[in-house]
């Protein structure tokens, strides 16, 4: 282990984007991949990257992060390592919550116990990737930089939304520009001919180097770049430090998704279906760390599957599944259909008494019923759709809203707890 090497994951903002998902937990608390949360995928990066001293920053309906980390992330007192989330707090000097990710790191310097040989690793809460930070901070020290920012090779057509970046063929950073809208800025930082064959492919595609949000800033550096009341790194402290101090590149490769909104939730969590899926969550020597529940192994009475995830404690009964994702303790009864679902299952198992309270409520059961139809949708934990439901977002507008479901980005999203009444019928078959 590095004990002066500190982990900082950014999981504070609202995630409106992913609004309804975000509607009563913090981003880095939602669900992945069947049986994970978001913040598993930077804990876990710092864990296999030999760093066990970790910081998750929050603000936001933080509930349910607290519960997944005490449960999931418990060290040894001879390790000397720890998961601690950091919420927003007043103070005798200030009340306000953070204004930005600069904003919540300087709020909480106090808690970290840097000194100015210190190392600090700031990851954002909501991204997949595998990546060995170790290699990063290594790097960071042997080109003697200031701030070491994490670099992907993008198409210039996707940058925009990105921090965006001009590098030279040594690594060093001489510019630096936050989700650039004009396209002759964009087409200026395209990556040229001497750092492309280290990072791109061999397409005609011109590329542009964007930030992942991931930094490495000497402690002192970060110090002397928070006393100001600068609230967000990308739009002003990266910039802002471009004169005085050496900020290099560091190059990667792999496969990385920014996960910030509903459509981009939706697609990766299906893209684990494929026979080769871009991420490999079955690389044994990098796991992915998460709470390890004490769940039966799934059960599958007459399924037919085409390509799904299925998660410890399913029950899928003579159903149909083409490209699904399905999380702990998933219920779909019989003759049903899901395509392109993604469903984050529940919380608890029901029991006789309360099948018998649902009959008595005429309340659909936890999970799926009987004969419905699913088509491109998000399945929030706890919801009860009903039998004969059929629910599919085509036909239906962005932002279309009723109690029980919403569509964002081309997906019908049923709310966490939500009650589909059966023969419930929203959408259409095709688009």
């Amino acid at each position: 282990m590095s004990p002066n090497v500190i982990s900082v994951i950014m999981g504070g903002g609202r995630g409106t984007r992913l609004h309804p998902l975000t509607k009563d937990r913090c981003k880095p608390a939602v669900p992945l991949a069947g049986k994970y949360r978001l913040v598993d995928i930077p804990i876990s990066n710092c864990l296999n990257s030999g760093f066990n001293r970790i910081f998750v920053l929050s603000q936001f309906n933080t509930a349910s992060l607290h519960k997944h980390i005490q449960q999931s992330y418990k060290f040894d007192q001879f390790g000397g390592g720890f998961v601690d989330i950091l919420s927003a707090e007043q103070t005798m000097e200030k009340e306000s919550w953070y204004q930005g990710t600069a904003d919540a790191v300087r709020q909480n310097m106090h808690h970290f116990g840097l000194d100015d040989e210190s190392l600090v690793i700031i990851l954002s809460g909501d991204q997949l990737f595998r990546m060995d930070l170790d290699d990063m901070v290594r790097q960071h020290r042997e080109t003697g930089a200031d701030v070491t920012i994490a670099a992907k090779a993008m198409p210039k057509g996707e940058v925009s939304a990105l921090g965006v970046m001009r590098v030279q063929n040594d690594l060093r950073i001489t510019e630096f520009v936050e989700k650039p809208k004009d396209p002759a800025v964009i087409a200026s930082l395209v990556i040229g001919n001497g750092l492309r064959e280290r990072v791109a492919d061999r397409t005609p595609t011109q590329y542009c180097l964007a930030s992942m949000g991931i930094y490495v800033f000497s402690g002192k550096v970060l110090k002397e770049a928070l006393a100001n009341d600068m609230t967000d790194f990308g739009k002003e402290v990266i910039p802002s430090l471009l004169k005085d101090r050496k900020q290099c590149a560091y190059l990667f490769d792999g496969y990385w998704e920014d996960i910030g909104t509903v459509g981009s939730f939706w697609e990766c969590n299906l893209s684990l279906t494929d026979p080769l899926p871009p991420f490999n969550f079955f690389d044994s020597e990098k796991p992915i760390y998460t709470n390890a529940r004490t769940l039966p192994a799934a059960k599958v009475n007459g399924a037919d599957i085409k390509g799904a995830v299925v998660s410890d404690g399913c029950i899928l009964s003579d159903c149909k599944l083409n490209r699904c994702s399905m999380g702990v303790r998933s219920i779909v009864r019989e003759q049903t259909a899901l395509d392109n679902v993604v469903m984050l299952g529940a919380d608890f198992f029901e029991t006789d008494t309360d099948f018998k309270e649902n009959t008595r409520r005429a309340r659909p059961h936890v999970g799926v019923g009987p004969r419905s139809v699913i088509k491109n949708a998000i399945i929030d934990k706890n919801a009860r759709i009903g039998a004969d439901v059929f629910l599919s977002p085509f036909g239906l507008e962005d932002q279309w809203e009723s109690d029980a479901v919403f569509v964002r980005d081309g997906v019908i999203v049923v709310k966490k707890g939500a009650v589909v009444p059966d023969g419930t019928k929203i959408g259409k078959a095709h688009a």
